[in-house]
């Protein structure tokens, strides 16, 4: 592996990473985390309270990387085709031609997604998992690197349509902001006090050295043992007795994809157990369903992947 420009690609990585929190000040992690899921080519969803910066980073990672960015508000009468776009008569030209949605970008905000029907939800589903959108029979691939970043607010239950298991386990990571501290607050609401940090801020990489980040934390090397903890952990998600259903190979295919990034991000080209026990919480949490029964005990995916992870032990 020694042929892979690990070192450079890391700085280039930190140099996201500190571009974004002159946006997002005091969540570093949360902002690692947002990387890592570009960097995986997978997608967001972050289930947080209003007004903690779930649109601001979207907008920042977007900026940062130079790359194009939409957003589209779901609402319940939003339609399929306002997300990937229509086929229309063109009168002048005599012939029929497709006009894109927003869903062709590299960055789209998917703002309040479970505000919107199934029906439309279910259209991001092909964009998420195939890189494209197919409208009347034609397949449209979409911008390299894209990535969908959608925000959920937990705190309403009027006018919301739950999102799937399906679509959930389309989502890499389920994350949260959180508010910021003390003094992190204070640093924001100095910063705000002329102009928003996001208007000055200038991309520090390409779109194509991001898609060349990407094809680099593909052939990071998986050690067998790293494999077997992995598989370990998804296993014992499906054995518990809390669990309806458990993690899918989707998702322990997402993990070490994931865990492959964070090593590069630390400049590495070799995955450790510890970056797998680092995101096992974020990336599978979300796709458990727990049983009825359990989730009266006030038992929730975390609950159990932390229960797992105790529970297996790290041999390397």
């Amino acid at each position: 592996m020694a042929d892979l420009p690990i070192e450079e690609t890391s700085e280039r990585l930190s140099r996201i990473v500190a571009n974004v929190e002159r946006v997002i000040v005091g969540k570093r992690e949360v902002v690692e985390q947002a990387l890592i899921c570009l960097l995986s080519g997978g997608h967001a969803l972050l289930d947080d309270v209003p007004g903690v910066g779930k649109t601001m980073l979207a907008r920042a990672v977007a900026r940062s990387i130079g790359g194009q960015f939409r957003r589209v508000q779901f609402t319940p009468d939003l339609l399929p085709s306002d997300v990937t776009g229509v086929t229309i008569y063109n009168q002048a030209k005599g012939d029929f031609e497709f006009r894109p949605g927003p869903v062709f970008t590299n960055v789209l905000l998917a703002d309040e997604i479970n505000r919107s029907s199934p029906r439309t939800q279910a259209a991001l589903l092909e964009a998420m998992g195939e890189r494209q959108v197919t409208v009347d029979g034609t397949t449209y691939g979409l911008l390299r690197p894209f990535m969908v970043l959608a925000t959920e607010n937990p705190i309403e239950i009027e006018g919301i349509y739950p999102l799937p298991e399906s679509q959930l386990d389309r989502f890499t990571m389920r994350l949260r902001i959180g508010y910021p501290s003390r003094e992190a607050e204070e640093e924001i609401v100095r910063r705000q006090l002329l102009r928003h940090p996001i208007e000055t801020l200038e991309p520090v990489v390409t779109p194509e050295e991001v898609v060349r980040a990407q094809e680099i934390v593909a052939r990071v090397q998986v050690h067998e043992k790293v494999y077997d903890y992995v598989l370990e952990i998804v296993t014992r998600t499906r054995q518990s007795e809390h669990v309806e259903v458990g993690v899918s190979p989707r998702g322990t295919i997402t993990l070490i994809r994931c865990a492959q990034a964070l090593a590069v991000m630390h400049g590495r080209d070799y995955v450790l157990p510890d970056d797998v026990k680092w995101l096992a919480p974020h990336c599978l949490a979300h796709r458990i369903l727990v049983k009825p029964e359990a989730r009266l005990q006030g038992i929730e995916g975390r609950d159990v992947i932390s229960s797992v992870l105790d529970s297996v032990p790290v041999v390397l």
